[in-house]
């Protein structure tokens, strides 16, 4: 169905087309609101709150540092490996000022999964956190990456403050472990020798890449999404519009410039990227990053300190937040605001959350390759649970048969995508583009759908044998792929199985090669190869492995017997 199909099922407020021609890059979309919203506060973490124009002045020393200190030029790749901290959007926005191209990076990747991803990229520069220095370490021989720039937690904080963090973090808690890199500048540093030096502007077009953004392949090794200055910004053009919805008043349901954004999502991930960095950004909010939102007393304890209006989140954060006996003593009286997307949302969750806060989650779908938001609810009593709700301004969606054939409303098919936010492919992997990527631009998803009479889309099952784990993708090939180079495994096969807290788990059937092989070993050797939610929760040793008579494992059986 094209665009126009679903203009007049809109919410009132919600525009029909994007602005055409609005913005020039991400870069543009940054400069403009620098300047119209520089008193206004920005971002805010670990007591630590950055104004538009506090923001403005670090981004362009950290670009003037790149460009005057290294051989860096426009278009190549930096890897970006932090958490939730106030560096983290500093360096992405200082970066790709410099014309550089932005690849975030999972701060828990293990250094088998960090290895792939500087190769793959090409990356000649990196940014991390000191936390993760000693992984760097041993990566570093086998990458091309030749500059480092390294934060520490209290990089931003008066510089008193600062120094008992620091020591904290490393001397107290030790959470730093001991690695040797001389050559890395510390990220302090370069803003002040950057402050120094002007920057050179660089013009950048829509059609330039802005970020590459990895996500999990069928064969196993994960590929960088080409995400242009022109899908982030008509992503962000998208999400833009659906805030433009009317509420019950008259008034529209975000406003610029006085909204509190809470981000507990980590900016890493696409989602959290498009909507923390790109949409509340454009519109001069502010925005509150969670560092740890694992730690729920701690996160539980910053919402009290903010009148809080929208809170992006998914299904594993929203139940961890009600179980804590602080969450009902919190002030929801301006949260307006709940969006929840990476992973499917369960029906009970999202009846808790809106008894307890007054508040309807909303619940939206995308891709890492469509920047990522396809389609989302209406915001209050017109969202429909149960339902990804309908495709964002300027997106076109189909749902096709085995042949390729488009089918009817109300059958089920492979859901595909056409739209601005749409990747340019995959980096240096013109086979899996072509294979995901048709001559028109659709996008095949992989995801089984229906697309209901009145528009409303409903994800149905997976085409692939896709594994979701508190919205992080892992695909069963690299599960494999991996297990299988242990010297005692003869054959092994990954399924996802139902969990309530992560929406799913990974579980692991091992047919081992030697009998001395104890499950107790895999778990390790999965823990020192895997991040943490890749790593299987349950692992079973068998005899045999369920096969096609060609040697296909039949995944599908081993998860109607799990």
């Amino acid at each position: 169905m094209e665009p126009d199909f679903w203009n007049d099922k809109r919410p009132v407020g919600v525009p029909a087309q994007l602005p055409a021609d609005e913005f020039a890059s991400v870069v543009d979309v940054f400069d403009r609101s620098c300047l119209r919203f520089a008193d206004r506060p920005a971002y805010s973490n670990m007591g630590v709150t950055l104004t538009y124009a506090q923001l403005d002045q670090y981004c362009s020393a950290f670009a003037s540092w790149l460009q005057t200190h290294t051989t860096l030029v426009p278009g190549d790749r930096i890897a970006v490996q932090m958490p939730n901290v106030l560096q983290y959007p500093i360096a992405v926005f200082g970066a790709l000022r410099a014309g550089l191209v932005v690849v975030n990076t999972n701060p828990l990747y293990t250094t088998r999964e960090m290895r792939h991803q500087f190769k793959d990229c090409g990356a000649r520069a990196l940014v991390y956190l000191n936390l993760f220095g000693k992984k760097v370490e041993e990566v570093l021989p086998d990458t091309g990456l030749e500059y480092l720039i390294e934060a520490k937690m209290g990089d931003l904080m008066p510089s008193a403050k600062g120094w008992l963090v620091n020591t904290m973090v490393s001397k107290v808690k030790k959470m730093v472990p001991d690695y040797r890199l001389p050559q890395a500048v510390s990220f302090k540093a370069v803003l002040r020798e950057g402050a120094q030096v002007r920057r050179t502007p660089v013009a950048l077009g829509l059609e330039d890449i802005a970020v590459l953004q990895y996500t999990g392949g069928t064969t196993g090794l994960a590929k960088g999404a080409m995400l242009t200055h022109g899908n982030l910004v008509a992503n962000m053009q998208q999400v833009q519009a659906c805030f433009c919805q009317l509420d019950d008043t008259g008034a529209v349901m975000l406003n610029e410039g006085r909204e509190v954004m809470i981000a507990p999502l980590p900016l890493y991930h696409v989602y959290a990227f498009t909507a923390n960095c790109m949409c509340m950004m454009v519109t001069g909010n502010h925005n509150v990053l969670i560092t740890n939102p694992r730690d729920i007393a701690g996160f539980i304890k910053e919402l009290k300190k903010w009148p809080f209006s929208a809170l992006l989140g998914l299904n594993t954060l929203f139940v961890a937040l009600m179980e804590h006996p602080e969450f009902r003593s919190l002030d929801f009286s301006h949260l307006k605001v709940t969006n929840s997307g990476g992973t499917a949302l369960v029906t009970a969750t999202a009846e808790r959350w809106e008894q307890m806060t007054g508040c309807r989650i909303v619940e939206g779908y995308g891709l890492t390759e469509t920047s990522p938001v396809a389609c989302t609810n209406p915001y209050g009593s017109q969202a429909r649970l149960g339902t990804v709700g309908i495709p964002v301004v300027g997106t076109a969606l189909k749902v096709i048969d085995e042949q390729g054939q488009e089918l009817e409303l109300g059958e089920r098919g492979e859901l595909c995508i056409k739209g601005p936010q749409v990747m340019k492919g995959y980096w240096n992997a013109p086979e899996a583009t072509a294979e995901a990527l048709d001559s028109q631009g659709w996008l095949k998803t992989g995801d089984i759908a229906v697309i209901d009479p009145d528009g409303f889309v409903r994800i149905v099952d997976r085409k692939k044998d896709l594994i979701i784990v508190s919205g992080f993708n892992v695909y069963p090939n690299e599960i494999e792929d991996v297990v299988m180079a242990h010297a005692k495994v003869a054959n092994c096969a990954a399924i996802g199985v139902a969990d309530e807290r992560a929406g799913e788990a990974v579980k692991l059937f091992v047919v081992p090669r030697d009998p001395s092989l104890t499950v107790g070993e895999l778990q390790a050797y999965c823990r020192a190869n895997f991040t943490g939610y890749k790593v299987p929760r349950e692992i079973v040793l068998r005899e045999s492995l369920p096969m096609t008579p060609v040697g296909k494992i039949l995944r599908r059986e081993l998860r109607d017997t799990a």
